[in-house]
Formats: C-alpha cells, sequence, structure tokens
C-alpha cells in the first residue's frame, strides 16, 4: 500500500517520536516530585476527595478504581521509565503492536494523572500532550512507513494550536490589535525567565515588529502546512523559529516545546530510510478508523475557532483526543504577586519579625534573577500568579496551601526554594500581602543590583494561625 506510508518523513518520525518521550519525561517526572502537596491524600486538592465526587465516565484515570500516595507515586515514576525507554529507541527493538502499546501506556497514565489533577492541571499544554501523546501511538516503528493520515493530523493539530491562537489574540485585547501588548508581555507573563528584563527592555518598535510577526505566524503561516515543499517545511521553519523566541523570552512549561515537536514532522528531513514492507491490513484499518474519528471529533474546536465567544484551552471529550488551545487572548498591563511571609511571635503585630517564603520561579525578592524552568512546570508557582489576578480563582486551595505552611509540611516546602523557619520550629502566624512588581530600568539594575521594583498595595491574608492549635496565643 503505497499510499498509506511517506517514507521521506522518516527522519522526521523520528525527531518527532524522540521530543515527544522527552516532554513525556518532563511532565511525569513534575507530577512525580509534586503531587504530594498538590493532590495527595493530604495535599491541598486531594484526589481521594475529587474521585469521591466527580464519576469515571466525567474523568477516566486509574486513580478511580484506586489510590494511595504510593500507587499514584507508582504510576508517575512509572511513566518516567517508560518515557526514558521510548527516548532510548525502545520500540524499534520490539513488533509493531508492541511498539503501540508501548507509546499507549505513558498516555494512558498521564490521561490518569490529568483526570483527577483538578486545578493544577487545568493548562492548555496538559491536554495537548496527551492530544499529541494519542496520535504518537500510530506512527509506528521502524516495521513500517509514518503514515501519511497520522501526519496529516499532525500538521492539523499545529494549525489548530497556532491559528486558534491567533484568532483568540485578535478577537480579546485590543493592544493586539494595535501591536502593544508586548510592551506589558515580558514584564507581566506569568512566569518571566532569565532574559525577559532584556525583552521588556526592547525599543517599542521592536515590540510592534514582534506583535505583528506574531500575527503573521499564526494567523496566515498555519495555512501554509498544507501546502507541498518545501513551502510546508519553510511554514514549519518559521514557527519552530517563532517558538525558540518564545523559549528565551519566558518559562511556558512545555507548551512552546510541544510545538516545536510538533512542527517537526513537517521538515522533509535528508534521510535515507530502510526499504520496509506494506504495512500490515490491521494496521491499516486501525490507523484509519482512529484517524476518521478525530477528524469527525474536529467539528468541536472548529466550530469554537469559528465562533465569536471563541474559548481558550478546552477539552470537547474526557480523552482529550481534540481540543482547542490558545492563550493571552488578554495581556495584563500591571504585574502583582502574592508575597507570603510568617513570624514566630506569638501575638503578631506590624513590627513582628516577619519573614518571607521564596518560591523557586515566580518573582519574590527584587534582587533575585529569574531562572530557566521549562519545560519543567512549577505548579503552585504558576497558580499564585492567577492567586494575584483573582482571590476567588486561589480559594480552593489557598487556605490549604497557608494550613501546610504553618505545620512546617515537608511535602509543601520541598515546592518552594526557601522557608525562612526550621524543620523543627514553624511559623506561628501566617500572612499574605499583595505587591506590585515591575522590572527596574537599566540605571536602577546598576544602582540597586535588583532586577525587580516591589511596591506595598493592599493586604491580602491577615495574620492566619491553626485553629485550635496547642500554640494558640
Amino acid at each position: 500500500m503505497e499510499w498509506f506510508g511517506a517514507t521521506e518523513y522518516w527522519t522526521g518520525r523520528l525527531v518527532f517520536q524522540k521530543g515527544l518521550a522527552v516532554l513525556y519525561l518532563a511532565a511525569f517526572l513534575a507530577a512525580a516530585l509534586q503531587f504530594r502537596a498538590l493532590i495527595g491524600e493530604r495535599g491541598m486538592l486531594p484526589v481521594p476527595r475529587f474521585v469521591a465526587r466527580v464519576p469515571l465516565r466525567r474523568s477516566p484515570s486509574l486513580f478511580h478504581l484506586h489510590y494511595s500516595d504510593r500507587f499514584f507515586a507508582g504510576c508517575a515514576w512509572a511513566g518516567c521509565a517508560v518515557s526514558a525507554a521510548l527516548l532510548a529507541g525502545a520500540d524499534a527493538l520490539v513488533p509493531l503492536w508492541a511498539a503501540m502499546l508501548l507509546w499507549l501506556v505513558p498516555w494512558a497514565l498521564y490521561l490518569s494523572i490529568v483526570n483527577v489533577g483538578q486545578t493544577w492541571y487545568a493548562f492548555g499544554w496538559e491536554s495537548l500532550l496527551l492530544e499529541v501523546g494519542f496520535l504518537g501511538v500510530f506512527l509506528g516503528n521502524d516495521e513500517v512507513a509514518p503514515p501519511v493520515v497520522v501526519l496529516f493530523l499532525l500538521r492539523w493539530v499545529l494549525f489548530r494550536v497556532e491559528f486558534g491562537a491567533g484568532l483568540i489574540k485578535m478577537r480579546g485585547d485590543e493592544c493586539w490589535r494595535r501591536l502593544t501588548c508586548l510592551e506589558y508581555h515580558h514584564e507581566t507573563q506569568p512566569m518571566p525567565g532569565p532574559l525577559s528584563w532584556f525583552f521588556h527592555h526592547l525599543p517599542r518598535p521592536l515590540h510592534r515588529v514582534e506583535a505583528a510577526a506574531n500575527h503573521v505566524t499564526q494567523l496566515v503561516v498555519p495555512f501554509l502546512l498544507f501546502a507541498p515543499q518545501p513551502v510546508a517545511s519553510a511554514a514549519a521553519a518559521l514557527m519552530i523559529v517563532t517558538q525558540l523566541w518564545l523559549v528565551l523570552s519566558g518559562n511556558f512549561a512545555w507548551l512552546n516545546w510541544i510545538t516545536v515537536v510538533l512542527a517537526l514532522p513537517v521538515v522533509a528531513w535528508p534521510s535515507d530510510p530502510p526499504p520496509v514492507d506494506d504495512a500490515p491490513l490491521w494496521y491499516v484499518v486501525v490507523v484509519l478508523a482512529v484517524s476518521a474519528l478525530l477528524l469527525a471529533l474536529s467539528h468541536a474546536p472548529v466550530r469554537n475557532m469559528l465562533s465569536r465567544r471563541q474559548a481558550m484551552n478546552r477539552s470537547f471529550d474526557p480523552l482529550h483526543l481534540v481540543n482547542t488551545y490558545g492563550a493571552f487572548g488578554t495581556v495584563g498591563r500591571v504585574r502583582h504577586e502574592v508575597v507570603l511571609e510568617g513570624t514566630a511571635d506569638e501575638v503578631p503585630r506590624e513590627d513582628s519579625g516577619w519573614r518571607e517564603y521564596e518560591f523557586k520561579g515566580k518573582p519574590g525578592d527584587p534582587r533575585r534573577w529569574p531562572r530557566q524552568f521549562a519545560p519543567y512546570h512549577l505548579r503552585l508557582d504558576w497558580l499564585m500568579w492567577f492567586a494575584a489576578l483573582s482571590p476567588a480563582y486561589a480559594s480552593p486551595w489557598f487556605g490549604g496551601l497557608v494550613e501546610r505552611l504553618l505545620e512546617n509540611d515537608p511535602d509543601t516546602l520541598r515546592l518552594l526554594r526557601r522557608s525562612p523557619f526550621p524543620a523543627d520550629a514553624p511559623p506561628r502566624h501566617i500572612r499574605a500581602r499583595l505587591f506590585r512588581y515591575r522590572f527596574t530600568t537599566w540605571r536602577e539594575l546598576r544602582e540597586t543590583g535588583a532586577c525587580w521594583e516591589r511596591t506595598y498595595v493592599r493586604e491580602f491574608l491577615p495574620p492566619t494561625r491553626l485553629a485550635g492549635s496547642a500554640r494558640k496565643s
């Protein structure tokens, strides 16, 4: 069946699969290292409480059948192991059917995690990893040429990612239409990176060029993905360059990296593929049936893209097979940060010895330069950004965070860069204050060494202690 496979995309499939394995590995590693404090049995939003109220059909997950922290950890570390094996090329050492099952394992495990992850996993790139990972199951291994229809579906996902993001910007904040959004975005984005300060201080005309280039890449170039070569390769290369620019300018977990991975199989890589037999009939039937299903399900994101009330980052089925994407339809003009502080004083006063907690990624100490973490995802740091935007958004978990800090909970403290209190002497009270942060100017940076300047705005949470604690004042 010569029409079914495309041997010229042999190398494209290989680099795509390696990139997908790396992203799976990053996702499972973050889950394994962070879950106990977030969704564990004693977490801020415990999985057992979630599965007790949400039925299996609405959130298919292994953890509906059984949950314990040990079982979750086993699933997450198993996902790491399988991802590492796929990265090492294990799928090329087994028959085609076994390779498909091997790629199905991380998809099923990560689906189980996302579907019980609640607010901590409510990011568009979670669904995107699942949608792309599901397609990865059907790309085959060295026994067959890459199926043309699966390669097309990967381009279709890339088209929806870019075009949907472009539409949400044009329909959203007017600063995108005026080409002024990037005068604010590098400063107000959820988690700046080490170069964000420099990006923010680029000349305003260059910011306008950035915004205009973004519109071209997201609203025009996606259509060229379906053009003949070498036009399709040029379109994919332009998208890759744009995504790498975004990688340099901030920390967006694996959103940019998975978009790069999606673009890799579009490129016509120089290759000398080995001769292969025709794809077995069962494989052709399975791939065509799954492809037909996915194309049928695509009507939902297409209808959403065409709607004036376009939604960002929504899944239309509990398996996350086909989703809609988008980012930064609205860009903040001012950056606010919630700063958590504790005191050992029995009676908290304004002049008490308040000591500040430091997070790994989110801005805190004005003199501390941002770090690069992507594609690793610091979930608590990201949600602290949302908390500053909307206290109501943080209400389900923020109280649990404070309670665990008052207990010096080891799992929670591991999510932080630094706790100002020793392990055997937790704080008696914790408070949260809201500050406005802005990048310093070149002159301020030279004079103070600080990349941020912050100004107190208001109280976010008054001094709080553990109810009924033996340490109660």
